[in-house]
């Protein structure tokens, strides 16, 4: 697979992000954030186990090692820092805004990079660094270029920005050396379902009636916000960078814009779509600026 290929496949998971961000806002109408995060990724794994099973039968005709208790261990890492965005996020929005939210969640377009570089001594590009302040900015301007004053739910929100930055500098990391994206996709979703059904039976209560309600939601976000979404996340970061990834991915809140528009009417402001623009030269800066210096040296 190509890099554009790969980039297209991450620009595809924040296009279904975005249209999954109603499905997860109204589900909250009905049951608590660990039990929708827990069961979201219950279905996301029933998603893609016959997609594993079909991948480790392919490993074994191939006569390749199959996964080690190292793979599995750092797979599992990084299913813990999945289960920590989600929840982290969930949780800061019970005190925070949704444009401190939006803004604040987007710093890991910022924060990718830096880790890769400090965690793996990874080397970006220079214009991963412009392009990731251009789509920071983008994200600005499309929650409303407005900012209240910091309280715990944005502390907690700025964490999860992080977590997800070491998500995906994670899986920039190993999923390479296993060549087993599937496999890393199951193991991420299973740890973050026992994870959260665990909080969710310690502190929040629900009945099948409160589930039954939220079942379109649930569905929607396991099997392509989830199962489809992040598996294409981790098949595109084979072939990608941790910083290119990351700005790519930022997306999601255009597509969100875009579909608010389309499915509630909600109709952004001329700011905002300034905002869509800048991450947009973000993402094509990315793609056009290195070919292009390269065909310069020729």
């Amino acid at each position: 697979m190509s890099r554009w290929q790969a980039n297209c496949l991450l620009l595809l998971a924040g296009a279904i992000w975005g249209m999954g961000f109603v499905a997860q806002a109204t589900a909250m109408d009905a049951i608590g954030p660990m039990l929708f995060v827990g069961l979201r990724f219950l279905v996301a794994s029933a998603v893609v186990l016959p997609f594993v099973i079909r991948e480790s039968l392919m490993i074994r005709r191939q006569a390749k090692p199959a996964l080690s208790i190292a793979d599995l261990a750092r797979f599992s890492l990084i299913g813990v820092t999945l289960f920590a965005g989600m929840a982290t996020q969930q949780v800061g929005l019970l005190t925070t805004s949704v444009t401190n939210s939006g803004f604040l969640t987007g710093l890991y377009v910022v924060f990718t990079p830096l880790l890769a570089f400090l965690l793996f001594a990874d080397r970006q590009h220079p214009v991963i660094w412009l392009s990731a302040l251009l789509s920071l900015t983008g994200i600005y301007l499309l929650a409303g270029g407005s900012f209240t004053t910091l309280v715990i739910g944005d502390l907690l929100t700025i964490g999860s920005a992080f977590c997800w930055a070491l998500q995906v500098c994670l899986i920039a990391r190993f999923v390479g050396q296993s060549g087993r994206p599937l496999a890393l996709s199951l193991v991420q979703f299973a740890v973050t379902a026992v994870i959260a059904l665990m909080f969710a039976f310690m502190i929040e209560t629900a009945t099948l009636a409160d589930v039954a309600k939220a079942a379109p939601q649930i569905l929607y976000a396991g099997v392509m916000a989830s199962g489809l979404a992040f598996t294409l996340q981790v098949i595109g970061q084979r072939y990608t960078s941790a910083g290119q990834a990351a700005i790519f991915l930022s997306s999601e809140a255009p597509f969100a814009a875009l579909f608010a528009f389309i499915s509630l009417g909600e109709r952004p402001a001329a700011m905002a779509w300034t905002g869509c623009v800048l991450i947009l030269l973000a993402i094509l800066s990315v793609e056009v600026v290195p070919v292009w210096r390269k065909k310069s040296q020729h």
